[in-house]
């Protein structure tokens, strides 16, 4: 049975993985910092010591933006040295490794969807650091895939989604970013997309294709039409003002805009990927039931 470990599990990504270990014939080993610090080289060769594993799926990541501009050592640490470490304990025990990264490698002054070959340029901590983790991947293990993302969400952790519908319960009004462009991402299809190429993978339908891919959901958006399509699910009544990012003035700049072309990774492992209004749809509808 194929083996995979999945570090920073207790994410929204690692959680949304946890649910669909049902419906994939795999066997898995669900890590997070208590379980496993990966940024110490050690600690990882120790568990591939005495546990053999064919694919390593590295959700871990410090996403605090803001927060990045003023703790870059330590956000260097774990988007950086940890996937490094990975990717390098991943090819000396033959292990293929997947890493997640993100849409702010990008500078943002693109005006149609970024493919995988476009110049890099990050203008924060955070996007630098994920930058150097990709670059540290490959440099380590030839065997690795990196998955760029953009606005992810899910019925876990702390997100875009489930701020919205609380703010928008709690106020009367509300002022969102209108010029911020984006797609938003349901983690569920991320953690989908990524079992269904290992999947394909071990069935040899498809190649180990190693290098850099794009996903997000279909379809294009701002912040204050996310927001406005999280009230409307959610049934939220409340005012939502557009206002622009200099209106909202925050320590790390934000790509303006930021959609992600995801040919690449649909006919190199034929994959559909969902429209975002609906998978936000399938989203809420799992908040308001729990």
């Amino acid at each position: 049975m194929t083996k995979i470990l999945v570090t920073g599990s207790n994410g929204q990504l690692g959680n949304e993985i946890r649910t669909l270990v049902s419906e994939f014939p795999f066997q898995f080993t669900f890590t997070d910092v208590a379980e496993l610090d990966i940024t110490n080289i050690d600690a990882i060769e120790n568990l591939f010591k005495k546990q053999a594993f064919d694919f390593v799926i590295n959700c871990a990541a410090y996403t605090n933006v803001n927060k990045a501009e003023s703790e870059e050592d330590i956000a260097l640490q774990i988007n950086a040295i940890a996937p490094k470490n990975l990717a390098r304990i991943c090819n000396k025990y033959n292990a293929k490794f997947i890493h997640i990264s993100t849409d702010y490698v990008f500078d943002g002054k693109k005006f149609q969807p970024y493919i995988e070959t476009d110049a890099v340029c990050p203008q924060s901590a955070y996007g630098r650091t994920k930058l150097k983790g990709e670059e540290f991947a490959f440099s380590e293990n030839s065997n690795t895939i990196v998955i760029r993302t953009a606005w992810l969400y899910s019925s876990f952790g702390n997100n875009f989604v489930k701020t919205m519908m609380k703010l928008g319960k709690e106020k009367d009004e509300l002022n969102v970013v209108f010029d911020q462009i984006g797609t938003p991402t349901y983690a569920s299809d991320l953690a989908t997309a990524i079992l269904s190429i290992i999947q394909k993978v071990e069935n040899k339908n498809s190649n180990f294709f190693s290098g850099i891919y794009h996903f997000s959901n279909e379809g294009v958006c701002s912040w204050y039409d996310f927001t406005k399509e999280i009230h409307q699910l959610a049934k939220v009544q409340c005012k939502v003002n557009p206002i622009e990012t200099k209106d909202f003035p925050s320590p790390a700049q934000r790509p303006f805009y930021s959609v992600l072309n995801k040919q690449k990774i649909k006919d190199t492992f034929h994959i559909d990927i969902p429209y975002w209004k609906d998978s936000l749809a399938v989203c809420i509808n799992k908040l308001q039931q729990q």
